[in-house]
């Protein structure tokens, strides 16, 4: 039976497709400079998915004020969104919104 409950994991990863290397909190689900991540969870921080591909952010959702990264896995074609974060590359969150109005 899987577990809907967050899943706090403290783990360092160097990212896939920038190669930086992270320092994990426990809440960090992507790199802060290209904002890739892989897709490792079927509820947050379980690491049950079989899937391993890359999450490529595609979109930037702003509600309440809040920045949601829009990820599409390059796998399975898996959809997920979590919250930006203070430490996440501001330049590259606005290229991304930027592309999102441009092909609006």
């Amino acid at each position: 039976m899987l577990s809907k409950k967050f899943q706090k994991r403290i783990e360092d990863f160097r990212c896939v497709h920038c190669h930086t290397l992270v320092k994990g909190n426990g809440y960090t689900d992507h790199c802060p400079q290209c904002l890739y991540s892989v897709h490792k969870d079927i509820y947050p921080g379980d690491r049950l998915s079989d899937c391993d591909g890359i999450m490529k952010p595609v979109n930037i959702e702003t509600v309440g004020g809040i920045n949601y990264i829009c990820y599409i896995c390059e796998k399975c074609g898996y959809k997920h969104r979590v919250k930006a974060n203070s430490n996440d590359n501001m330049d590259v969150i606005l290229e991304l919104n930027k592309q999102n109005i441009d092909n609006f």
